[in-house]
């Protein structure tokens, strides 16, 4: 079974970077060098890998997952990543994305409308082995996305049962907290969601606080928890993710890559993105581009 879910994420990734799957909401990825720790924007969800070894990078913490551990993500994280890989052996993944609709419709189909909150991870992502339930569910996920019928047919509920197993399993409190409507993480998931729709209006801490009826002290801390990282910290760290996309996948100069996101100014943009990224915004994008890889 661990090599014939190997052997499908190898048929499927069938370039370097992402793969789309036919069924919105899987991914496979491929990468074929080893990339060194670099900032990264991790959106929720699962990932299994078939193949390879990554470590994410969250503050002081190190997440690391490879085909005998996978990946449970319940919000949007900035952190650093980095990828073991070779030509010989390339890093093979399948990604599932989760969002909080998705994980409530099936608690609710499991008879499970208040989900428990107590956490074994109290940040918002952490890896765990990977059992032989998830990973025969994901097998038989990939088994379908690799047929054009099955994948019509059977991939919807097959990605679901993926779902389900991942929570039963040991981090499956992780995303239960997503679709939680009381208590700390499902507070701060909600501020997260708010900051993500909203990224480029100007932002304080003290209206952040207000949003989900905190005092800034007691979001500096529940947020850090969960984060890694201060609030004003996360919303400059997206800001450049996605002033980075735009630049990349949409062909944005720097100048108006800032504007979208919320810079008033082009050379305080440069500045942030700089020490941020360790380079300019432009030969970043320049490389990326030319590299023809997916932005970790």
């Amino acid at each position: 079974m661990p090599e014939e879910l190997k052997e499908i994420m190898a048929s499927l990734a069938i370039r370097e970077g992402e793969s789309p799957s036919a069924l919105p909401g899987v991914t496979f990825l491929r990468h074929s060098r080893s990339q060194p720790r670099a900032p990264a924007l991790y959106q929720p969800g699962v990932v299994i890998l078939g193949q390879g070894r990554k470590r994410g990078y969250l503050g002081p913490e190190v997440h690391a997952y490879d085909a005998n551990n996978y990946l449970v993500l319940a919000v949007p994280l900035p952190a650093e990543c980095e990828v073991i890989a070779s030509p010989q052996e390339p890093m093979l993944s399948m990604r599932l994305d989760v969002d909080a609709a998705m994980v409530a419709d099936l608690l609710l189909a499991m008879g499970d409308n208040e989900p428990r909150t107590r956490l074994l991870s109290k940040g918002g992502i952490a890896p765990t082995p990977l059992t032989s339930d998830v990973r025969e569910a994901a097998t038989r996920l990939a088994r379908a996305l690799a047929s054009p019928l099955d994948s019509r047919v059977l991939a919807p509920a097959l990605a679901k049962e993926l779902l389900y197993r991942v929570l039963l399993d040991a981090q499956g409190g992780l995303l239960r907290a997503l679709a939680a409507r009381q208590g700390d993480f499902a507070r701060i998931a909600d501020l997260l969601r708010r900051i993500h729709a909203n990224y480029a209006t100007p932002m304080e801490i003290d209206a952040l606080a207000n949003q989900i009826d905190m005092s800034p002290a007691t979001l500096h801390r529940h947020f850090k928890a969960v984060t890694a990282t201060s609030p004003m910290q996360y919303v400059k760290a997206i800001r450049l993710h996605k002033a980075r996309m735009l630049m990349v996948a949409d062909g944005f100069g720097v100048a108006m890559a800032a504007s979208r996101v919320g810079y008033e100014s082009p050379s305080q943009f440069s500045r942030e993105y700089k020490r941020f990224f360790k380079t300019t915004p432009a030969a970043d994008a320049a490389r990326w581009r030319e590299s023809n890889w997916t932005i970790p």
